[in-house]
């Protein structure tokens, strides 16, 4: 058998049919205008089913996140619910290796809407960069600035002011909240 690597924006692309499952994180993008063939290239025991192309592979299943070694996270159309199965695309060079020591991803915070996501980094970005772990510990962290107020009766700013400043810093610094907000205490 011969692996192919592909180059894809200045970087190898070492995933297809016989790599992506093995330690990778990735995006799929829900797909409902492809009806794939009935026979599928592989099953999974836990009953998800794929379809390779050329560009990349298709996806049909109930659960999505963690998935055996890897962090399979699904960008949802409107109308997705959990535990829905859906099927979901992704092209190989949407695979990226999944460990501790490469820092390949940021944090893209929409402050209207009040989400953050993970992304990672493609070779035009400049964003500050994280592990995986580091960015899902950041986003978690995000969550809770958004969903809590108690934390910010000790400033003498409004919460939205202080949540902006504060989400800014915790995304583009190796800085902990608990330093961060340390220091917007003193200033």
């Amino acid at each position: 058998m011969v692996a192919f690597l592909f180059l894809n924006q200045n970087r190898l692309v070492p995933y297809h049919k016989n790599t992506f499952f093995k330690h990778t994180y990735c995006q799929f993008r829900q797909i409902e205008d492809v009806i794939l063939p009935e026979k599928t290239h592989f099953k999974s025991k836990y009953n998800s089913l794929y379809h390779f192309t050329k560009e990349g592979v298709y996806r049909k299943s109930n659960h999505w996140g963690r998935v055996a070694t890897c962090r399979w996270k699904l960008i949802p159309n409107a109308t997705y619910k959990n535990q829905q199965t859906v099927l979901g695309f992704a092209k190989w060079e949407d695979f990226y290796p999944l460990n501790e020591t490469e820092k390949i991803f940021y944090i893209l915070v929409n402050f209207e809407t009040k989400k953050a996501i993970i992304k990672a980094k493609q070779a035009e970005e400049t964003a500050f960069l994280f592990t995986l772990s580091g960015a899902q510990e950041r986003e978690k962290q995000i969550k809770k600035l958004y969903k809590e107020e108690k934390w910010a009766i000790y400033f003498n700013q409004s919460i939205e002011e202080l949540r902006i400043k504060i989400i800014s810093e915790l995304i583009n610094s190796d800085m902990t909240l608990q330093q961060i907000k340390l220091n917007m205490k003193k200033a």
